[in-house]
């Protein structure tokens, strides 16, 4: 999940009010010089302060270092820093572009983006939770009216790579006037009406995510059946009943790779069958 707004938007506090209602052990990784120790008569957290250089890697580390330790759910606050903060991933862009690659930075992005993507992907492969927060800035675009160029404020952008947002299950942003959070992405469904976050928000994701475990257990267990009923088909009707039993089951819970794991079962079963088929001259 990543919250995002502007500073003192309650983020912070959001962030620890929904991992105190997902349970378990709590650590904070605090890039806003140590505001998350602000809170600890609202969470019981333990606090990583980081400092510069805000580089992927530190954050990288930091994040390891949580699993280690046996923690179970985890706050990023801020992302902002490892990408525009200090030793994040801009200036280590243009170190390298004017060290280098003698100004190139398209070559500098070559080794920037990777930087960036290691980041991205050790929060998705982590097998805590994890809540980020993210600030956010005013956003303008240039216009025109009555022959003259305007700016106008469109409503807010968030500090850090463009597309940030895709990488989560959830986005939420916070306003800074009311603390009232709205989900700009959703996968949960959960935060369909904007309100204030708070432990309970918390709960609600935790039986969302083992109601979603359980779901996976069983189809699991439904593909297996599958599967074995391939396997076991003696000749190519039963074969064509258990793939199509299969296939239906499979686009009933729009699972893609399921079927594909059925049509290549089917058509491995089939190529056996045939080969034991006895030709015309067997027969004879």
């Amino acid at each position: 999940m990543c919250l995002a707004g502007p500073s003192g938007s309650g983020k912070t506090l959001g962030a620890l009010l929904v991992a105190t209602g997902l349970g378990g052990k709590i650590a904070v990784i605090d890039t806003e010089r140590g505001s998350a120790s602000l809170y600890s008569d609202a969470a019981e957290f333990d606090v990583l302060e980081l400092t510069p250089p805000f580089s992927p890697d530190h954050y990288i580390e930091a994040i390891h270092a949580a699993e280690d330790a046996g923690y179970d759910v985890l706050v990023i606050d801020s992302i902002t820093h490892e990408w525009n903060g200090s030793g994040g991933v801009l200036e280590i862009v243009d170190s390298l572009s004017r060290s280098k690659f003698k100004g190139n930075s398209y070559a500098a992005w070559n080794e920037g983006t990777p930087k960036h993507r290691a980041f991205i992907d050790a929060m998705l492969q982590s097998n805590l939770h994890i809540i980020a927060t993210m600030r956010t800035k005013a956003a303008y675009v240039e216009g025109e009216r009555n022959g003259k160029k305007t700016i106008e404020k469109v409503g807010t952008a968030p500090e850090q790579r463009d597309g940030i947002e895709y990488e989560f299950t959830a986005v939420l942003d916070i306003s800074l006037d009311s603390n009232i959070a709205c989900a700009t992405k959703d996968r949960t469904r959960l935060f369909n009406n904007p309100k204030r976050l708070g432990k309970e928000d918390g709960e609600k994701l935790r039986d969302w995510l083992e109601s979603a475990a359980d779901r996976v257990d069983e189809n699991a267990s439904k593909l297996a059946d599958h599967l074995a009923a391939i396997e076991a088909a003696v000749d190519l009707d039963e074969l064509r009943t258990a793939f199509t039993d299969g296939s239906d089951w499979s686009k009933s819970v729009r699972d893609r790779l399921a079927l594909d794991a059925l049509i290549l079962a089917k058509d491995k079963r089939k190529a056996v069958l045939e080969a034991a088929a006895p030709t015309s001259a067997d027969a004879a």
